[in-house]
């Protein structure tokens, strides 16, 4: 890296993402109107003229770079594909604690070569593993923000 040179993650995002923030904190409005314009931002009236700095921000931010889709997209962009599971991790997957893929019941064991396959044919049965839970208020989702 050439002295002065800022790599290019802080030159395509954290630039952009820090003079949005300098311009919303510093009521800079024409600035913000070229930030929401060029990005094709609809930012309502009452968020734009709110009191609060961040009230602005956040409706700025959620539209321009909403986290649960970027989350989701990197989960399908990242996690590996569900057909190149081996053998050996979906009973890892079928078994708790100390159990073994052998003291399962045979009903149980039949969901292997399903888990296998990852069909999507209607006769196919639907596998689902969730490996941890949180609670999210419903509010808090960017689709069911009013608009």
């Amino acid at each position: 890296q050439s002295k002065g040179k800022k790599p290019l993650f802080v030159q395509l995002v954290l630039d952009n993402i820090w003079s949005l923030y300098e311009a919303v904190m510093k009521r800079d409005k024409e600035k913000i109107v070229k930030i929401v314009t060029s990005l094709g931002l609809k930012i309502g009236a009452r968020e734009s003229q709110h009191a609060d700095h961040k009230v602005q921000l956040n409706a700025i931010c959620s539209q321009w770079l909403p986290i649960s889709d970027a989350v989701l997209s990197m989960v399908c962009n990242k996690l590996p594909s569900p057909l190149d599971i081996t053998a050996e991790r979906v009973e890892k997957l079928m078994c708790v604690g100390a159990r073994t893929f052998d003291s399962l019941p045979p009903e149980t064991q039949e969901l292997k070569s399903a888990f296998m396959k990852c069909s999507s044919e209607g006769m196919a049965p639907v596998i689902v593993f969730i490996s941890k839970m949180f609670a999210v208020d419903a509010k808090a989702l960017p689709h069911n923000k009013p608009r």
